[in-house]
């Protein structure tokens, strides 16, 4: 099976209706990957196959939760996962990727302007130090991916939070010792499982609000 026939199947495993281009822009963006890691080392995962489920398949199974938010901020992305493919996969989605490794912030940025992502930025900075120049606004979700202990995501995240923002952390195992550590003046919305094409491990999206 060819990476694009995986990524098809993937994506309609996942009950996703994408833009026409997003599969192609996808594999794009994992080939970039895969390129600058050679030498900035951005991901463990080399193999192709690997990238699709355990990077492009991982962050798209989340696009479900996402109704209803328009500004995302993600958090310690990395390689710009999920928000690089978020931002491919929801046009109408403005993504604030914050990171504190330059280099990862230079890749990013250099993903930006190859797969023409008008609605992505990338900033190097710490996020408890960050605030977005352009809105005094909070954003709708701020999400991170294997980021840090719940407890930390939300109290660095705290001062970007508005009272309707979902605080979206993906998760593996359900992380129930992390969420009786949430702090105070925030609570547990949901938690919803997700399942991930060709990768056989268990995922949860744990969705915080304030109270």
């Amino acid at each position: 099976m060819s990476p694009h026939q995986t990524l098809e199947q993937g994506i309609a495993a996942l009950g996703l209706t994408l833009p026409a281009d997003a599969p192609e822009r996808l594999l794009a963006f994992g080939q970039l990957l895969i390129k600058w890691n050679k030498v900035y080392n951005l991901t463990a995962i080399r193999d192709e196959a690997q990238v699709i489920s355990h990077h492009l398949l991982d962050s798209l199974s989340v696009l479900p939760q996402l109704d209803g938010i328009r500004r995302l901020v993600d958090v310690g992305s990395g390689g710009g996962l999920p928000g690089v493919v978020l931002a491919i996969c929801r046009p109408d989605l403005q993504v604030d990727s914050v990171e504190t490794v330059q280099k990862k912030a230079t890749f990013q940025n250099q993903a930006k302007i190859e797969l023409k992502l008008p609605n992505f930025r990338a900033h190097h900075a710490r996020i408890e130090n960050w605030r977005p120049a352009y809105s005094p606004e909070a954003p709708d979700g701020i999400i991170s991916r294997a980021f840090a202990d719940l407890a930390d995501f939300v109290n660095l995240t705290a001062h970007l939070a508005g009272p309707d923002t979902r605080i979206l952390a993906m998760k593996g195992v359900y992380p129930a010792d992390e969420i009786a550590r949430i702090p105070a003046g925030f609570a547990l919305e949901a938690s919803p499982p997700l399942t991930v094409p060709g990768l056989d491990a268990e995922r949860h999206l744990i969705i915080v609000k304030r109270t």
